[in-house]
C-alpha cells in the first residue's frame, strides 16, 4: 500500500532531540523553542512566534487574542477543518461561513463582503491543501471594516502570495504572514512537523502578548498563581522543537520535492477526462501539501468509490472536508442548518487527495497514477 503521507526525518532531527534528551530539557522550556519560534517567524515575515501544543490551539488562541463579545462574529470558509469553527466557539464568537472558490478550494473571497455586519470582528481566510487564499480583497474589506485576519496556514508553509498586484508595489508574500495573526500546524503530514505542534505569529507586540499568557495559563510574571485571566496549558516541548527547528534548515529542499511532486502527478494525469487538478493561479506559489482531485459526475463515481478502487489497487487515499454547514454536531446548537454552499458541497462529496508526502518516489508516482487512470478508464 503506497500511504498517503509519511514524514521525513533526518540525523539532524535526532542530534537536536538527542542533546534534548542529553541535557533533560524535554519540557516546555529551553533554547530550541525560543530559537523555533525566531526562525518561523522571521521566515514568513512576521516578528513575534509563539509555539503552541497544535494546529487547533494555535487557531483558539489566536481568537482568544480577540476578546470576543457573545455574539460577535467571525467569517470563515464553510470548507475548511472543524478547528476553525470550534475555535470562534469555543471563544464566544459565532463563524459566519462563505463558500468555496471552484478553482483554488479556497474560502470564494467575492462572497466576504455581503456577510459582513455590524458584529463581524475577524476575517479567517485558510489557504487550502497549499494554495494561497486571493488575500488582495481581503486585505482591502479588512481595512475599510476596521477588521482583524487570521490566516490559517496549516497546510501551506512555504507558500506564496503576490501582494499589492496592479498597484506598483506587488511583491511574494509567504501565507501566514500576512494578516494580524497567521496560525499554523506542525502534525505528522505537514512540510515541517513536531508530531503535534503549531505556532501563532504575529507583528503586533500587544497581541503576542496576549498568545504567549494565553497558552501558559495566563500566569502573571508578579504574581505566578493569581491569575486575572483565564487561558490555557497550550505549551510546546523543547523536544517537538528541536525537530520543528532541524527541519527548517531544509525547507527550501523540502518545498521543492512538494512542488515536483505536484507536477509530477500533473504530467500523468492531466489529460484524464472528468477530472479537475489542482490549479496555481499567477499570483501565488503553492506547495502541494495534498495532491486533490474532483471527479466529475461524467465518471459516475463519487469520491468514497474512487477512493475503496483505489486502495483495492494500493494507493492509499483521504476524503475531502465536509464542509462546517453539513455538519450534525454544529446543527445539535442551531447553526447553519438551512445553509447551501453548492461548490464546497460538490468537492466534499467528489474529492480526495492522493499520497503526497515527502518519502513519494517517481516510481510511486507513476504507480499511483496509473491506478487512476485504470481506475477511471
Amino acid at each position: 500500500m503506497i500511504p498517503v503521507n509519511e514524514p521525513l526525518l533526518g540525523d539532524r532531527e535526532l542530534e537536536y532531540a538527542s542533546e534534548c534528551i542529553r541535557t533533560g530539557w524535554i519540557s516546555s522550556a529551553g533554547r530550541f523553542i525560543e530559537e523555533f519560534e525566531q526562525k518561523w517567524a522571521a521566515y514568513c515575515g512576521m516578528k513575534h512566534g509563539i509555539a503552541v501544543s497544535n494546529g487547533t490551539v494555535a487557531l483558539q488562541t489566536a481568537v482568544a487574542c480577540l476578546d470576543l463579545k457573545p455574539g460577535f462574529q467571525v467569517i470563515m470558509p464553510t470548507f475548511t477543518i472543524i478547528s476553525c469553527a470550534l475555535a470562534v466557539i469555543y471563544n464566544g464568537g459565532i463563524p459566519v461561513l462563505v463558500d468555496s472558490d471552484p478553482r483554488t478550494w479556497c474560502m470564494d473571497v467575492s462572497q466576504v463582503e455581503e456577510k459582513i455586519s455590524d458584529s463581524t470582528r475577524a476575517i479567517m481566510p485558510v489557504h487550502m491543501y497549499g494554495h494561497p487564499v486571493d488575500m488582495d480583497p481581503l486585505r482591502e474589506l479588512a481595512g475599510r471594516h476596521k477588521l482583524l485576519i487570521i490566516e490559517d496556514a496549516a497546510e501551506a508553509h512555504g507558500a506564496e502570495y503576490l501582494t499589492g498586484r496592479g498597484k506598483g508595489t506587488s511583491r511574494w508574500s509567504r501565507c501566514g504572514g500576512m494578516g494580524d495573526l497567521g496560525c499554523f500546524s506542525f502534525y505528522a503530514n505537514k512540510l515541517i512537523t513536531t508530531g503535534e505542534g503549531g505556532m501563532v505569529l504575529t507583528d503586533n507586540p500587544v497581541l503576542a502578548g496576549k498568545a504567549r499568557s494565553h497558552r501558559n495559563l495566563c500566569f502573571r510574571q508578579e504574581k505566578r498563581f493569581y491569575h486575572t485571566e483565564l487561558g490555557n496549558n497550550y505549551r510546546l516541548t523543547n523536544l517537538q522543537a528541536a525537530l520543528g527547528l532541524a527541519q527548517m534548515e531544509r525547507i527550501d529542499e523540502i518545498i521543492r520535492k512538494k512542488r515536483w511532486i505536484g507536477k509530477a502527478y500533473s504530467e500523468r494525469l492531466r489529460d484524464i477526462p472528468g477530472v479537475q487538478l489542482p490549479v496555481e493561479e499567477a499570483w501565488a506559489r503553492q506547495i502541494y501539501w495534498m495532491y486533490g482531485m474532483v471527479l466529475d459526475k461524467s465518471t459516475r463515481m463519487d469520491a468514497l468509490l474512487f477512493a475503496e478502487k483505489l486502495k483495492a489497487k494500493g494507493v492509499e487515499t483521504r476524503p475531502f472536508f465536509l464542509g462546517m454547514h453539513e455538519q450534525p454536531a454544529f446543527h445539535k446548537i442551531g447553526l447553519f442548518r438551512n445553509e447551501k454552499h453548492p461548490v464546497a458541497e460538490r468537492i466534499a462529496r467528489q474529492g480526495l487527495y492522493l499520497p503526497s508526502g515527502l518519502t513519494l518516489t517517481e516510481t510511486q508516482i507513476t504507480q499511483v497514477s496509473e491506478a487512476v487512470r485504470k481506475v477511471l478508464s
